[in-house]
């Protein structure tokens, strides 16, 4: 079944019905399979019409009955014919209307009906008699006559052209039900794979970024190396540790973990290396620290970047001899302990600044492994939606949830800064707000997502871009298609492999569209140095111009 309502939120549909709308003066009506308007609400007063003729009848009972009967009995022959479009002659006799059918799988879905057009060939005497038939039903005939002098008469070319738009109209209903379905089907086939190559332990991921990923733990997690994990908050760097752990020989002895920003300089020193009875006020008994707790086991230190640079150098000594000394002993202690390390922070940076050590840079990054941040794997949000969902609906023991399409495209444009667990958040938060309702829709959202701007460039300016159309629309969809495909070469770094990916085409149809509109790396980059140096001319020359005036800027 198609969500009717959905369509609404469609911008290509949305415009087509502007342009049928303002060009051909025609009302655009869906029907359902079963000949009912889903775009019309007959108690809404405040709609305009764009067609005369539906502006005089719609708003009157006895001719808002004649049209919805009209549709209901248009729809039920026309989804007993075995043509996919219709022109024939509106209720009044005088009028033309065009439907095409929605179609899937050979199934009847429903139509989308174009009220109504004239054309040359209309001439007054069915004019008159559709007059006195708006007269015999109690309705004023003069303005009704008003209303279609308003109409205008189409040429032959129009008529052609009008009949592709609304043809175009029903192909886009179509081609969106079936992304639906098709995503419907995706999410339930990577649920079910979930425990597959689409997770790593508990890792969830199906895009290149994860894959990657995945790989490299399988190749880090069977050496002793020690291991640096970067990535921003919220990305899951202790997940990726204790898959690092769980997987690697040390996998039956201790996984212990520690946040390196929790503690001042002294109780972390007392954390990590333990104390002697008596070292200081509170310390009433000998403890063992974290490093002889994970001894044959794996050290979690999270947001290392937050060590004083008097505990990086002990933990320095540690990593280097494998001996350490706790806080107010004598005696040295050997521990066996592969470290993994995680911060958000940029160490070379801290390193510049000289805040963080050198050599200890270059003792825990060993192996280096770069989390990716969510914004920069998309394509797994379905997948960790489906997967969180199902978690949050499980735990408070309601039934499976559904987000509509209108909610997902809100979330896809979202850039999500709190990465995973931010949006572990947002659905928990989002099946506790839907109550007993099985369908999610965007009006819940959180606000920052809900009001969030997709952005189509990611340049050093982080501009979200926007461009205005005019013309005909063949146009108009080259131009957006241009604009793409210049601001994908740029963000990929000319990477056309990976552009083509993500466009959904081959690389030879991504080559002919870079020929086509002139975006060789090269061109692009010779016409940006002509443009600086034009600037540039032209800043001297005002500078010179300004001088010679006296005036101050």
């Amino acid at each position: 079944m198609i969500n009717w309502e959905e369509l609404k939120h469609i911008h290509v549909i949305r415009k087509l019905q502007q342009i049928i709308g303002q060009w051909f003066y025609a009302e655009v009506f869906f029907l359902d399979e079963r000949g009912n308007v889903r775009n019309y609400d007959p108690y809404d007063r405040q709609r305009e019409f764009k067609n005369p003729i539906c502006g005089n009848l719609l708003p009157k009972d006895p001719g808002r009955e004649m049209l919805l009967n009209f549709f209901k009995e248009t729809s039920e022959r026309f989804s007993q014919d075995k043509e996919n479009n219709w022109i024939i002659n509106g209720p009044l006799g005088f009028e033309k209307v065009f439907a095409s059918k929605v179609m899937l799988d050979g199934e009847y879905l429903g139509a989308v009906i174009a009220y109504c057009h004239v054309d040359a060939s209309t001439n007054p005497e069915k004019l008159q008699a559709a007059a006195q038939v708006i007269e015999q039903k109690g309705m004023d005939r003069e303005l009704f006559e008003q209303a279609a002098q308003k109409m205008k008469v189409l040429s032959p070319s129009e008529v052609k052209y009008f009949y592709e738009m609304v043809s175009l109209v029903s192909q886009e209903i179509t081609a969106f039900h079936t992304e639906i379905s098709k995503r419907e089907a995706r999410i339930h086939a990577l649920s079910n794979q979930l425990e597959n190559r689409y997770s790593y332990n508990q890792m969830i991921g199906k895009s290149k970024p994860m894959q990657e990923l995945y790989s490299m733990l399988d190749k880090v997690s069977s050496s002793e190396a020690t291991v640096l994990v970067q990535g921003e908050n919220g990305t899951g760097k202790e997940l990726i540790a204790r898959s690092v752990h769980f997987n690697s020989p040390r996998k039956t002895s201790s996984f212990v973990t520690v946040n390196c920003a929790s503690f001042n300089e002294n109780l972390l020193d007392s954390e990590l290396f333990g104390h002697m009875k008596g070292s200081f006020t509170g310390a009433i008994k000998d403890k063992k620290g974290l490093f002889e707790a994970a001894h044959n086991g794996t050290l979690f230190l999270d947001e290392v970047g937050d060590m004083t640079l008097t505990m990086q150098v002990k933990l320095l000594r540690v990593l280097q001899q494998g001996t350490l000394t706790p806080v107010g002993g004598t005696e040295e202690r050997k521990v066996d302990v592969r470290v993994i390390a995680a911060t958000n922070r940029d160490l070379k940076a801290m390193i510049e600044e000289g805040t963080f050590r050198e050599d200890l840079y270059y003792r825990i990054n060993v192996i280096n492994i770069q989390v990716p941040a969510l914004r920069d794997r998309k394509e797994d949000i379905t997948v960790l939606l489906d997967h969180f969902m199902l978690k949050s609906c499980k735990e408070k023991e309601v039934p499976m949830k559904q987000i509509t399409s209108r909610a997902m495209e809100k979330i896809f444009d979202y850039q999500w800064p709190g990465n995973i667990r931010e949006l572990e958040n947002e659905v928990e938060r989002l099946v506790v707000l839907s109550g007993t309702e099985t369908k999610i829709g965007p009006e819940i959202l959180s606000h920052r997502i809900r009001d969030a701007v997709a952005t189509t460039s990611s340049g050093a300016g982080g501009k979200t871009m926007s461009v205005k159309f005019a013309g005909k629309l063949k146009d108009a969809l080259e131009e957006l298609e241009k604009i793409m495909i210049k601001e994908g070469l740029r963000r990929t770094k000319w990477n056309k492999s990976k552009l083509a990916k993500e466009l959904g085409i081959s690389r030879a149809g991504l080559i002919m569209k870079v020929d086509k509109y002139g975006l060789d790396k090269r061109k692009l980059q010779r016409d940006a140095e002509l443009a600086a140096a034009a600037a540039a001319a032209e800043k001297a020359g005002g500078s010179h111009g300004g001088h010679g005036s006296g005036e101050a800027a």
